[in-house]
């Protein structure tokens, strides 16, 4: 009876702890998203910048969303994921794909499951009740568990397709997009990395007779002295316009303050206007100049003081000069070769074989990759010292997952430091402290703590990578192996157990011979956690995802603060934020592998993550949209590598069933049937998978030998007429035609189709070519669920290629320049220009002053102006971000 009695308390509290969770996790979510569409209209440096800014080509433009309220909508509805995949980056696309299949696998788990489970649950005779009648916890007639072993080599079975099929279509995928005329026009695709390289072949002419159909060779080169120079050129060029900014207007801020006295004075003894006013001094007082301190170590911060002006235009009058010639040096062979090289061949299908070509010892690092992904000063290390770096931090993060429990722990005694004062009696001092500041010790400091000490977990995890990977790519995809598997030992597996043993520890410790078997009772109730989990997931991430709040708070209150020079303003103004796919991938792949690993032992999960996933998709949908750029490019590999990780919920799913049935056998031997067929279960996952890694590294191979359609030639001449039709294949000098400047006046984008295209801005694109062995498109439901089914037929590269792949990756880049194409993968510090030194305008003539002076204290070889930018009534600095090209220091964006 007494035992009942707990277990109607316990499915009382899951029931109100599920409300109690539900209602102000939804009542909050629905003040984000109403600030969000409150917001939106008047924030579009926030919310839509990919509308409208200047930066961006036309064909990378999303269409101008409408202002009010819910206009944006019919923008949003209208437009499908493979916009993002034409006009942003294939990370972006596969991003939202990704959500794309949680929610099918979530959600036919719930077709499967659901009408089976339920009802053998909640007739299963366990004497639960509220949500744990719907979990396994609830089956005590051990018959019943066949029903859990056939669903979950039914639903489980599925899974392994929907894997199985997502690789099968990401391959295709990235081989149409590398192939397509946009993507195999780059000198990137067509650039492999090559790493380790001995010391007989730095050497161009060796490298050609090695590899076959050679186009450009680049060699590393040790740069370090040249990268000091380059480094103290930028600090001493940044040094001199901050100074010159802020002297500049402390003196204006100055005149103003007493200009205000005055006319206050003025207006006190009835005067028309002041005795005197001090908007024509142009004389700046001495003590307005800028100091700092020069260190005699550059980790000290004290030393000699000087005029950070003229020290700045000393450091760079010495530094220009000097770099130019370390230049000079570098691009003339002078400095010692690396141990790496870039080779670009003549086509992508050469670039691909070349990798098996490779002499003994060298290694083949990437393929693809664009010059601003390279981590430069890992390119020249040995392999042997990257692979140690690798041993070393690889064993401090699975160190970091297993004992980070440790300070979380410590901070939930914090949370709980009244009972433990109880038991603790020399901590008794805490209970004198004022109950308002021991409130906020143990509400609002451990929730603080907790929330900076899981942070940091992938701060920890992007710094090892980054000190022995040589791409941002790589290190993105090391972040992920192991910030995954703190993410299923810490956040998953730990706190089931935990969550399991709690409610249970008192019998155990009264009877430790029945863990076994209250633990396999009480691991199942454990997903009323995570139920909880989903709802704060689905809801407040979602919503939180809309109101952008980093930018907002970045653009419009830490930007005021912290960017007072033309070039910082600037800076933020055209930068669009990325996601970090080595960070973010594991979180929402741990969601998915506590829906897998519930599945078939508390299937509401499932319907919870469904909801969640749904929401989290709708959001980041926008945001890929609308807000998005891509700073890491990793062409989907985080993609393929989160869906392995998926099998993990398999294997978790699995284990738990065959544990919770052999557990029954000791009671019940029918319990035996449900545990044989799961191991039989579990042996056929691991063939699965070996045949599935089998059959990617196959078909890898065959698409490897495929090249770009034989019928588009997309090699052009100097002056850009392209080869297909003899037309000129660009509008602009930028390739594609001069950025979008202004936003349209009504809200609206001209030409904009239901594709959501500027066709204005294609009209000498390459027509897209149809394979002939292409299917017809589906359409239609019936269409889409064939095609899904049938991935041997509409997954494949020339299906893709026709109907995936659209106008602007049908348009090959603009040609390079000889310059661009000579610089494309030296090293930054070979090729990095003297930067401009911009200044803000002001009424006194004081910019041009100080602009004269840089040049005649400076030299040749230096640039400043103060065009572009002022100082406005307050002194504050503006800029003219209505055309951000026209800026001193824009420079074309060359796409490698």
């Amino acid at each position: 009876m007494s035992s009942n009695q707990g277990s109607n308390r316990d499915g009382a509290s899951s029931l109100s702890g599920l409300v109690s969770t539900l209602i102000p996790t939804f009542l909050i979510s629905i003040v984000v998203v109403c600030a969000f569409l409150v917001l939106r209209s008047r924030f579009e440096r926030v919310y839509h910048p990919r509308s409208f800014l200047g930066t961006l080509y036309r064909n990378e433009q999303s269409p101008y969303p409408k202002k009010s309220m819910f206009g944006w909508t019919s923008e949003y509805k209208q437009l499908t994921d493979e916009f993002v995949l034409k006009h942003s980056s294939l990370d972006n696309y596969l991003w939202l794909r990704y959500f794309k299949v949680l929610i099918i696998i979530a959600f036919v788990g719930c077709l499967i499951t659901w009408p089976i489970l339920f009802p053998i649950n909640a007739t299963g005779g366990g004497g639960q009740a509220g949500l744990n009648i719907l979990s396994f916890s609830n089956v005590a007639k051990a018959p019943y568990f066949f029903a859990h072993a056939v669903v979950a080599c039914l639903f489980l079975g599925f899974v392994m397709f929907v894997i199985t099929r997502e690789s099968i279509f990401y391959i295709h995928l990235r081989q149409a997009y590398l192939l397509s005329a946009n993507m195999s026009s780059r000198i990137s695709s067509k650039t492999v990395l090559f790493t380790n390289v001995p010391e007989e072949y730095r050497d161009e002419s060796k490298l050609r007779s090695v590899f076959q159909g050679v186009r450009q060779v680049w060699l590393g080169l040790e740069v370090e002295e040249l990268e000091d120079s380059v480094d103290d050129r930028g600090k001493a060029a940044n040094k001199l316009e901050t100074s010159e900014i802020k002297m500049i207007q402390t003196h204006l801020k100055g005149l103003i303050k007493k200009d205000k006295k005055a006319a206050k004075k003025a207006k006190k003894n009835k005067e028309t206007t002041p005795e005197e006013t001090t908007t024509d001094v142009k004389e700046i007082n001495k003590k307005d100049r800028p100091m700092h301190r020069l260190p005699k170590l550059k980790f000290l911060p004290i030393g000699k003081k000087v005029d950070s002006i003229d020290w700045s235009r000393g450091e760079l009058s010495r530094l220009v000069p000097e770099t130019a010639r370390l230049q000079n040096d570098a691009t003339s062979g002078k400095f010692n070769k690396a141990a790496a090289c870039f080779i670009e061949f003549e086509s992508v299908t050469a670039a691909q074989r070349s990798m098996s070509q490779a002499p003994k010892g060298v290694h083949v690092a990437e393929m693809a990759v664009a010059p601003d992904q390279i981590i430069w000063k890992n390119i020249g290390k040995s392999s042997s010292s990257r692979r140690t770096k690798k041993i070393i931090f690889t064993a401090v993060v699975w160190w970091l997952c297993i004992f980070w429990s440790i300070p979380v722990a410590v901070i939930g005694a914090i949370s709980n430091i009244q009972s433990l004062t109880e038991k603790v009696p020399f901590l008794g001092f805490i209970n004198s402290i004022p109950s308002v500041i021991l409130g906020v010790i143990t509400g609002l400091l451990p929730v603080i703590l907790l929330a900076v000490l899981m942070a940091l977990v992938p701060i920890f995890c992007n710094i090892f990578a980054r000190t022995f990977e040589v791409t941002q790519g790589a290190a993105q995809l090391r972040v992920q192996n192991w910030y995954f598997a703190f993410q299923v030992i810490q956040v998953f597996l730990i706190t089931t157990f935990a969550s399991g043993a709690a409610a249970v520890a008192q019998k155990i410790i009264n009877d430790p011979s029945q863990a076994p078997g209250l633990l396999a009772n009480n691991l199942p109730k454990a997903s009323n956690f995570y139920i909880s989990y989903f709802i704060l997931f689905g809801l407040l991430s979602a919503a939180l995802t809309l109101l952008n709040i980093a930018p907002l708070l970045i653009l419009n209150i830490l930007s005021k603060i912290l960017d007072k020079t033309p070039r910082k303003l600037y800076n933020r103004y055209i930068t669009l934020s990325g996601l970090g796919w080595g960070s973010l991938f594991p979180k929402f792949t741990n969601l998915g592998v506590i829906a897998l690993a519930y599945s078939c032992i508390a299937p509401l999960v499932l319907g919870f993550a469904t909801v969640g996933f749904t929401l989290l998709y709708l959001a980041f949908r926008y945001s890929a949209l609308f807000t998005l750029g891509t700073t890491i490019d990793t062409k989907g590999a985080c993609f393929a590598r989160a869906l392995r990780q998926l099998v993990v919920g398999i294997y978790l799913s699995e284990i738990c069933l065959i544990g919770l049935f052999g557990i029954n056998t000791g009671t019940d031997l029918i319990s035996i049937g449900p545990l044989v067929i799961t191991i039989i279960l579990l042996v056929l996952t691991i063939v699965w998978q070996v045949l599935l890694k089998r059959k990617m590294k196959k078909l890898m191979e065959e698409l490897a030998m495929r090249d770009a359609p034989s019928n588009l030639n997309l090699e052009k001449g100097e002056n850009g007429v392209d080869g297909h039709n003899g037309q000129q294949t660009h509008l602009g000098k930028d390739g594609y035609g001069n950025p979008d400047t202004t936003a349209p006046l009504d809200g609206q984008q001209a030409h904009i189709g239901k594709d959501g295209y500027d066709h204005s801005s294609h009209d000498t694109a390459v027509p897209q070519i149809t394979p002939n062995n292409a299917p017809p498109k589906p359409t239609g439901m019936v269409g889409r669920v064939k095609a899904f089914f049938m991935p041997g037929k509409y997954a494949t590269s020339d299906a893709l290629s026709a109907y995936v792949i659209g106008d602007h990756l049908s348009t090959p880049v603009r040609p390079y320049t000889n310059t661009e194409r000579q610089e494309a993968y030296l090293h930054p510090a070979v090729s990095e220009p003297v930067p401009v030194i911009w200044l803000a305008k002001d009424k006194l003539g004081l910019s041009q002053r100080a602009v004269q002076g840089i040049h005649k204290d400076v030299g040749e070889g230096l640039e400043a102006t103060d065009e572009q930018a002022w100082f406005d009534e307050k002194a504050k600095v503006c800029w003219e971000n209505s055309d951000p090209t026209a800026a001193p220091i824009y420079e074309e964006r060359v796409e490698y």
